[in-house]
């Protein structure tokens, strides 16, 4: 395997881990926030976050490329064909996945241990962390959950990325294109190392939500 076939795992793990961290940055705040807050407009936000769960890649991959084009609104940044731009679309499709894991999670906990977190004095805003930390295993089931739904993705990331050898190929689209060619070999070997972080990612996934559930 040469440096190429490195590079295209690495560059895979950096976007995805980096749309993770951006998605979990944003969405375990939110989560919890929309368990524990009421204000307008809540209730929007909770079903569209659900509504998202299924929102098709390349409809992402299309309304951000549109966006960042030259004639977006966007466009002015210059990051199209980038692995910014790639990171920003695996972190858009990851970021309903991880508000709606957690606040199905902070709601419930929130029945449980609000008031006696409340009477001790504590705000909303400080019983914000305390949620999260109570319910860290599944914090960490939504953040795999979020890896799992970015390492895997193919239709945004190719559209927003432009699959360019060397700077924005990763393993999905690598393994697109080398099909369409018939390199087999290529596409076959990038395809065992993805199941094999997808199969590590759903067990670890797995195990987490087996112990928080306990």
């Amino acid at each position: 395997m040469d440096a190429s076939f490195w590079h295209i795992v690495f560059l895979s793990l950096g976007v995805s881990l980096s749309a993770t961290a951006w998605a979990s940055v944003l969405g375990l705040p939110l989560g919890v926030a929309l368990a524990i807050w009421r204000f307008p407009g809540r209730r929007v936000l909770i079903l569209t976050s659900n509504a998202l769960l299924g929102l098709p890649p390349v409809v992402a991959g299309l309304a951000l490329y549109l966006a960042l084009s030259r004639s977006g609104a966007f466009g002015f940044l210059g990051i199209l064909f980038t692995p910014l731009a790639m990171v920003i679309a695996q972190a858009i499709l990851a970021l309903p996945i991880v508000t709606a894991l957690v606040h199905r999670m902070a709601e419930e906990l929130w029945r449980i241990y609000g008031e006696a977190l409340m009477d001790l004095g504590a705000t909303k805003a400080r019983c914000l962390p305390q949620i999260l930390a109570i319910g860290r295993l599944h914090v960490l089931t939504a953040i795999l959950a979020g890896f799992g739904r970015t390492i895997s993705e193919v239709g945004a990331i190719i559209i927003v990325g432009g699959n360019i050898a060397g700077y924005t190929r990763t393993m999905t689209t690598a393994i697109t294109l080398e099909t369409s060619r018939g390199d087999l070999n290529l596409a076959m070997g990038l395809g065992l190392v993805l199941i094999g972080i997808s199969m590590l990612v759903s067990t670890v996934g797995f195990a987490f939500a087996g112990r928080a559930s306990h």
